[in-house]
């Protein structure tokens, strides 16, 4: 009896060793939270959608006709700069990043809506290119499981399924027939080869595509350093002390990709402007300040509505803001939608 006795203290011990080792970020159920110190969503807080497609249904879709460039130079000027590298806008948070022979896509979107099946919201800006236009993909990186950043049918149909995929933690499921695919917690890393190097950093967010899988994935951000520089992809993502955090233990950053869309939920949120998972335009430059990035791109707006804002609100807020929060007008860039920029003007 005694033996038994020892035997289960023993076992116990250990399992709160195993508890006490655990991320501040993995729950005892599974589940996945923010970084401690991290914004809290109010629970009193009911979201509408009657109330959301009410007042969704007043926003103009009218937007400037430079705003998107046309396929067939999008495709020249890729193939121009394919040797020099570049970074490519291809809508909402979808970019081709080519750095020296390794091309990088980011959380694809391809679909005309963003939601299951054929539901939810729908895109007003169709893809910069075709998926069956892209050129050879290398990396693919997803941030977190939303439909506006996971979309499935993108998945399923990808031209490059040979490509290394990227994910935070229990995502790898969604990549059947993908021959590469490799799941991250915050602060693992890949070395892709000499030069190229991804680690997954947090996020303030959340994850859920269905009714009873919320934060059973995680979210994340990607730190790309290439030779001696470095990129931060952000995943959509709120304000947080942890950003100065990894100022402090990445920076100074080369170039920061953040969201400046999808900021505004009022009437349904009692704040307007204020979300607890986008930054605003103002939030998105104070966040690369804190990261110490030299310059910064506005990403996840103009192409499909998924707020309130006036769609065109959040580029001209960003660059209006620049200066405010040390950067330059130049340092704080914004994309047509198919443009392509040669590395060389961001470093």
């Amino acid at each position: 009896m005694k033996n038994i006795t020892l035997i289960l203290l023993f076992f116990l011990f250990c399992l709160n060793i195993n508890a006490m080792q655990k991320p501040y970020h993995h729950l005892p159920d599974g589940t996945f939270r923010n970084p401690e110190g991290s914004p809290e969503r109010d629970p009193n807080v009911k979201w509408s959608y009657k109330i959301f497609n009410e007042e969704r249904k007043k926003i103009n879709i009218n937007f400037p006709k430079d705003h998107v460039i046309p396929e067939t130079k999008v495709l020249q000027e890729i193939e121009k700069q394919k040797n020099e590298g570049y970074i490519a806008w291809i809508g909402h948070a979808t970019f081709l990043i080519k750095l020296g022979d390794t091309t990088i896509i980011t959380d694809p979107l391809f679909s005309k809506n963003t939601g299951p099946l054929i539901f939810g919201p729908k895109r007003y800006v169709d893809p910069a290119i075709k998926l069956n236009k892209i050129p050879k993909v290398d990396l693919f990186l997803l941030t977190h499981n939303h439909y506006d950043h996971q979309d499935m049918s993108t998945i399923r149909n990808f031209p490059f399924k040979d490509a290394k995929v990227i994910t935070p933690l229990k995502l790898a499921k969604y990549f059947k027939n993908y021959k590469d695919v490799n799941e991250l917690d915050w602060y693992q890393q890949i070395k892709i080869n000499q030069n190229l190097k991804i680690t997954l950093l947090p996020a303030v967010h959340w994850s859920k595509r269905g009714l009873f899988d919320d934060n059973k994935t995680l979210w994340g951000s990607f730190l790309i350093e290439y030779k001696d520089k470095k990129i931060l992809f952000a995943s959509d993502t709120g304000v947080g002390n942890i950003y100065k955090e990894l100022g402090a233990k990445y920076g100074p950053l080369d170039l920061t990709f953040i969201n400046i869309g999808a900021y505004n939920f009022f009437p349904i949120m009692p704040v307007k402007d204020k979300s607890i998972y986008h930054t605003n335009p103002e939030e998105a430059l104070k966040l690369a300040r804190d990261l110490k990035s030299k310059k910064v791109i506005g990403m996840h707006w103009g192409t499909v509505i998924l707020s309130l804002e006036p769609i065109m609100e959040p580029p001209k807020r960003f660059k209006a803001g620049a200066n405010q929060f040390g950067f330059t007008n130049d340092d704080a860039i914004i994309f047509k939608i198919g443009e392509v920029k040669p590395l060389k003007y961001f470093f």
